[in-house]
């Protein structure tokens, strides 16, 4: 099943530069890795404390409370802000006809 696993975080006391730094040291780390298949990062528009990190996964076996990766993030992404963690699966319209 497909999924996206997002990570919203909103930063606090933190200064931005450094954050937007140590997000984009995470994204290579975990491509030069290979260990997701995609992700991407997104800042909120006018609100430059605001972000939000989509991994798209391909699973059969994935945890209510997210991947072993989404957790590893949302542990180190918590030093700087409030976090939010949710988990989709896709929809197929085809499926429920």
């Amino acid at each position: 099943m497909k999924l996206l696993e997002i990570i919203e975080l909103r930063s606090v006391k933190v200064n931005k530069n450094d954050l937007e730094k140590q997000l984009n040291n995470i994204i290579q780390d975990l491509i030069e890795a290979k260990e997701i298949q995609k992700i991407k990062i997104y800042k909120r528009l006018r609100v430059d404390s605001d972000f939000s990190i989509h991994m798209f996964h391909e699973s059969d076996d994935i945890d209510d409370s997210g991947s072993p990766l989404g957790l590893r993030l949302v542990a180190v992404l918590k030093e700087y802000g409030l976090i939010n963690h949710k988990i989709f699966i896709e929809f197929d319209s085809n499926d429920h006809l």
